[in-house]
């Protein structure tokens, strides 16, 4: 809504606006002589030469002046409601709108993943048995995922399936820098590069039960954990 858009609507609610302008002494006279009049009148109702005399029966022609500064007063302030009322019209271009909270700018994104913590078994020389789906089956913790990165002791994976297990958004094995690099060497865990990793009792297992994704190890998986 424009300027003259609410002049209009002001004028078209406005008691007084076929009224003919009130001379600015005379107002200024009205003005001072109210300030200066006592408001608590005792005398007698309908008594000549009051100030207040008035009479319903006669219109506005025996109003007094200060019932007219009264009811401009209140015209006064009943313009100023109305054009606070149309000022916050929601349909105006510059109308007020409220303020994004400050729980609007919170990064949902900003919450910790979940992360499933495995370690590396110690390094050991021996034999290891032939992987069997039997034994496999008997793992806590088998998945399949990406390498996400090799650092200083830590192996971070995001997994893609649980074949058994609590699924969580990250796998991290920690593991001291033998034992890691005995892990990486029996893995061969490479940055990008998709594995299936099994663990027991908190360990990552290793003779083949773990290592780079391969239709062999993964119908080896499938077979261990069908559901």
């Amino acid at each position: 809504m424009n300027d003259d858009e609410l002049q209009q609507r002001l004028r078209a609610i406005d008691p007084a606006s076929d009224l003919t302008p009130a001379d600015p002494d005379r107002v200024a006279r009205l003005l001072e002589d109210t300030m200066n009049t006592d408001l608590t009148d005792t005398s007698a109702p309908g008594t000549p030469g009051t100030p207040d005399q008035e009479s319903r029966n006669d219109g506005t022609r025996n109003r007094s002046p200060l019932t007219w500064l009264v009811a401009a007063a209140a015209v006064l302030i009943a313009g100023v409601g109305v054009f606070s009322l149309l000022g916050n019209d929601p349909e105006r271009d510059d109308a007020p709108t409220a303020a994004p909270s400050a729980s609007a700018s919170v990064d949902p994104g900003s919450t910790a993943p979940s992360v499933t913590e495995l370690g590396a078994p110690p390094p050991a020389a021996g034999r290891c048995m032939v992987p069997t789906a039997e034994a496999l089956s008997t793992a806590q913790v088998a998945f399949s995922g990406t390498v996400q990165s090799v650092e200083a002791g830590v192996v971070t994976l995001v997994p893609d399936r649980f074949y058994t297990g609590e699924a969580t958004e990250l796998v991290e094995v920690r593991a001291t820098p033998d034992e890691l690099t005995a892990l990486v060497g029996a893995v061969s865990f490479e940055e990008g590069r998709r594995y299936l990793v099994s663990a027991t009792d908190g360990q990552v297992t290793v003779c083949g039960f773990s290592g780079p994704l391969s239709p062999n190890l993964e119908a080896l998986y499938v077979e261990a954990f069908p559901g």
